[in-house]
């Protein structure tokens, strides 16, 4: 994951509440699993699509699930709160989620691509 760009975030509010709303919709269709762990042991069994990632939690968090990610070759996006990415799936907060369906994926891809240019530090490529 890049740097932390000093608190700003590439996306626009309408973008991330499309993407929190479609994980939310993914949320209760079980197409999502939330929690580094869930997303580490998903990643593992090669069933994670796309995985958001928030950038305010702790290194250790990160350390358990982006190595694995990054060794899966599964593209991540930077997240700027985990309690934004928990409310979204009814927690308080979460470091990670992930994202098992393709059409959800997709759908999530091309809301954060519309916002977003290419190389932005909002995203992190496999």
């Amino acid at each position: 994951m890049s740097a932390s760009d000093g608190g700003s975030s590439a996306l626009t509010d309408t973008v991330r509440r499309k993407v929190l709303g479609l994980v939310g919709l993914g949320a209760r269709g079980r197409l999502v699993v939330v929690g580094a762990e869930q997303v580490r042991l998903a990643a593992q069994k090669g069933s994670v699509q796309l995985v958001l990632v928030a950038r305010d939690v702790s290194r250790h968090s990160l350390d358990k699930v982006i190595p694995v990610l990054r060794a899966r070759g599964v593209e991540m996006v930077e997240w700027p709160s985990a309690a934004e990415l928990g409310g979204a799936v009814g927690r308080d907060i979460t470091a990670a989620i992930g994202i098992v369906d393709q059409a959800l994926a997709r759908g999530i891809r091309g809301a954060v691509a519309g916002a977003a240019p290419a190389g932005d530090a909002t995203r992190v490529s496999r």
